[in-house]
């Protein structure tokens, strides 16, 4: 039932705040009127520039679909040109050699924490179900954390403790994109931003906090991931978002420090740009791989054959276009002074098979080499057994060193040919590809509808973003009369819909009646054909499945 927090503030004109979400413990602690008067501050301010932005990625795709093609803007040369860098890194982010990522939940916050990672990605995004247990109890969380008060008791009652303050990771938040709506939280009868609940929450609740702890704890400050980006304009506008919140909270101008994920294709044509709009509280750009793929087939998805993106697992970092996109992502971060962190390794490790994991830790080992090799300044894991050797790998190249940005990197221009040579990568279409991408793309769904972002599938950790390239995949191969190489099939929705139903038999076979039964596996397949099959491509899976979280 809709709990009605009244007008907020003395005021007749104070904006109406309607919490609408069911009860969650301890919420009356995140959600105050002091708090919920601050986000509504937000919403206010900067609701109608964020539909107007996201109005603009509507006209951009438009564009992509009628040009078929995509370039660096003439209109902002002289920002590419300029001599400019961003504000100095403050001392809680000058070695981010190693980066876990994660979401909320109590057990993650102590083992990330804990994890021997310099930071820790703190993920209300990809890999968080926003139910709104998950968005309330997260918030919770953290501010538990900072207290040093926060515990969780595991399996078996095995305790799980912080560690001494110094040695915990630093704590980046990555709020929700600009497209989700946050439908438990209206302001003046209309759902909040989820990244300014998300954002609002936390930087009303903990950035004096922070300051506070700052003197005597170097890992402190209100810094953040900023995802989904699509251009320099979406940057400008978190940029006036920090302002704002700094200045009405009274916490100095620059305190924030913002990492923005390069995850579209239409971003990596902006970087020079998003980091000028951000100048005064950017910390580094970050290569996104899943969600940059994903991109790259939503805005090319009719562009023809040369945009076609063969079996995803195929499409390694080292393809010709992922590897110009991290080679002007490294470059363009060190000319600005800014940090530039590397893709994610997702492996998880099993003790069950040695030989499986051997052979996985060799590649992720291969892979953070490569990326500490080509001047990344730190990388991502998802796991805290793969900590020590992504260590490694950057130890190796970094020495006593916090990070690499002396390191200009290669002097030869990227060129928008580069990035968009999709062709390039070679592989395949394979019809082993289709069945992974149905069997990844409806277990995932199915684990986030029960409000589980973060999820082990195939020894992997999957998030929202491998759903994403998964179903979009498909729906490029179908639309665009993809020939299967191994097999010689054409990708059809009725093809499709076979391995679903086959998938869905395996899964019965495989969890038993109760437990199956116990799940959500028709509805996430139902919801899978949607967003694979539609005629009309969804933008984002999440926002048709957003009303089923309840």
């Amino acid at each position: 039932m809709a709990e009605d927090q009244g007008p907020v503030g003395a005021s007749t004109a104070a904006p109406v705040v309607t919490v609408a979400g069911p009860p969650v413990h301890r919420a009356q602690e995140v959600l105050t009127p002091e708090a919920l008067a601050f986000v509504a501050g937000l919403h206010r301010a900067f609701d109608g520039r964020r539909r107007e932005l996201l109005a603009g990625r509507t006209a951009r795709r438009a564009e992509i679909a009628a040009t078929g093609t995509l370039d660096f803007l003439p209109e902002t040369a002289e920002v590419r040109a300029g001599d400019w860098k961003v504000a100095e890194t403050p001392r809680a982010l000058r070695d981010r050699r190693v980066e876990i990522t994660g979401p909320t939940d109590r057990k993650m916050v102590v083992n990330a924490l804990n994890s021997g990672a310099e930071v820790w990605l703190a993920d209300f995004e990809d890999a968080t179900s926003p139910t709104w247990e998950n968005v309330i109890s997260g918030q919770v969380n953290l501010i538990d954390a900072f207290e040093g008060r926060i515990d969780f008791a595991g399996a078996g009652g095995k305790a799980y403790t912080l560690k001494p303050a110094a040695e915990l990771a630093t704590v980046v938040v990555r709020p929700r994109g600009w497209h989700l709506d946050e439908n438990h939280l209206l302001v003046d009868g209309a759902p909040v931003a989820g990244a300014f609940v998300d954002f609002g929450l936390y930087f009303f609740h903990n950035a004096a906090r922070l300051l506070a702890k700052g003197a005597e704890d170097p890992n402190s400050g209100p810094y953040f991931y900023l995802p989904k980006t699509e251009s320099h304009l979406e940057a400008r506008l978190w940029n006036d978002v920090f302002t704002h919140a700094q200045a009405a909270l009274g916490i100095p101008y620059g305190t924030v420090r913002a990492t923005v994920l390069i995850e579209t294709i239409t971003a990596a044509f902006e970087m020079d740009e998003i980091l000028y709009e951000l100048r005064d509280h950017a910390a580094g750009l970050n290569a996104g791989r899943w969600d940059y793929l994903f991109s790259i087939v939503k805005n090319f998805r009719d562009a023809g054959a040369h945009y076609i993106l063969p079996d995803r697992n195929g499409v390694t970092m080292a393809s010709p276009f992922m590897a110009a996109y991290t080679r002007l992502l490294v470059r363009t971060c060190h000319r600005r002074g800014a940090h530039a962190i590397g893709g994610m390794a997702a492996f998880i490790p099993s003790r069950r098979d040695p030989e499986v994991n051997a052979a996985a830790l060799e590649k992720v080992r291969a892979d953070k080499d490569r990326e500490a090799h080509n001047g990344f300044d730190g990388s991502w894991v998802a796991h805290p057994d793969l900590v020590p050797v992504a260590r490694a790998s950057f130890d190796a190249v970094l020495g006593e060193r916090p990070h690499q940005k002396d390191d200009p990197g290669p002097s030869e221009p990227v060129t928008a040919a580069q990035l968009l040579d999709i062709a390039g990568a070679g592989g395949s279409c394979t019809r082993a590809g289709l069945h992974n991408a149905v069997q990844v793309g409806i277990r995932y769904i199915e684990a986030w509808l029960r409000g589980i972002g973060a999820v082990g599938i195939f020894n992997m950790m999957e998030d929202a973003a491998t759903a994403e390239i998964s179903r979009s995949q498909i729906w490029q191969w179908i639309h665009n009369g993809v020939v299967l190489a191994d097999t010689g099939e054409k990708a059809t929705a009725e093809l499709v819909r076979s391995l679903v139903a086959v998938e869905l038999a395996e899964l019965l076979a495989e969890l038993g009646e109760d437990a199956y039964g116990a799940g959500r596996w028709p509805e996430a397949a139902r919801l899978f054909e949607q967003v694979a099959l539609a005629e009309e491509f969804v933008d984002f899976l999440t926002l048709p499945a957003l009303p089923l979280l309840g």
